[in-house]
């Protein structure tokens, strides 16, 4: 068994240590009760916060800039794992619209009329799943989202989308040295998992390749010291657009 076969990466994965996404998804449905019993609190303009949408080049390190950023904010962060195991958990999804509904009557149903109406990606049975399931995430608190282009699903006046970007020798060197592994290993995991995504997008959402059209930020992490400097690019972009946190 080679090196390369041991050490498992998902794209995100940074070294830190994180929740499942079942325990994630567990913590959370009880914190949606709670929430959906706060009738004083305020409805966000169309029963959505202000969200922040990262889509990156796989390797990039987006999801060390997402955890940051969460602190800088703070909003919480939900990942692509996150996104996958509630779209792909139709119950769980049902709990979190029915918590969303409770909160906002009728609410839903006008966003997802709308959405299929507009975004006409919204065909398949999974990508109708995962609209669902980013909208009623969206209506509970500020969130950053990363991955699965989350961006294109929920309503843009609501989102700052921002794309990361790097050269492909520093996605391949960064993967290498994170996983102990030779350039040439982490070059092919590269290449399959750009794959992976590409085959993502053009399924889910029809698309090729992201355009820079899509995003309010594209930041190359290639000419940047460190993932602080990004976080404050961010955090400075959503004030801008949203107006302070604080």
């Amino acid at each position: 068994m080679t090196k390369e076969s041991k050490v498992k990466y998902s794209p995100g994965d940074y070294g830190k240590k994180r929740l499942s996404a079942a325990a994630w998804a567990d913590i959370n449905v009880k914190n949606w009760r709670q929430v959906s019993e706060k009738k004083s609190q305020k409805q966000p303009k169309g029963g959505i916060f202000p969200c922040i949408c990262f889509s990156r080049q796989i390797g990039v390190g987006a999801l060390k800039i997402a955890d940051i950023l969460s602190e800088r904010l703070p909003f919480r962060v939900v990942d692509r794992e996150i996104i996958e195991f509630m779209a792909k958990e139709k119950d769980l999804t049902k709990k979190a619209v029915e918590y969303f509904d409770e909160r906002y009557p009728g609410i839903m149903s006008e966003l997802f009329t709308m959405l299929t109406s507009e975004k006409t990606f919204l065909k398949s049975d999974y990508a109708r799943q995962l609209a669902k399931t980013v909208t009623s995430l969206a209506g509970m608190e500020s969130t950053i989202f990363v991955g699965r282009g989350t961006h294109l699903i929920l309503p843009r006046e609501n989102v700052l989308a921002v794309r990361f970007i790097a050269g492909r020798e520093y996605r391949i060197s960064r993967l290498s040295g994170l996983l102990g592994i030779s350039w040439e290993q982490a070059e092919a995991r590269i290449k399959t998992m750009d794959k992976e995504q590409k085959a993502f997008f053009k399924s889910v959402y029809q698309k090729d390749a992201a355009d820079p059209d899509e995003f309010d930020l594209v930041i190359n992490l290639r000419h940047l010291k460190d993932a602080s400097q990004a976080v404050e690019i961010v955090a400075c972009a959503f004030e801008q657009k949203f107006g302070s946190t604080s």
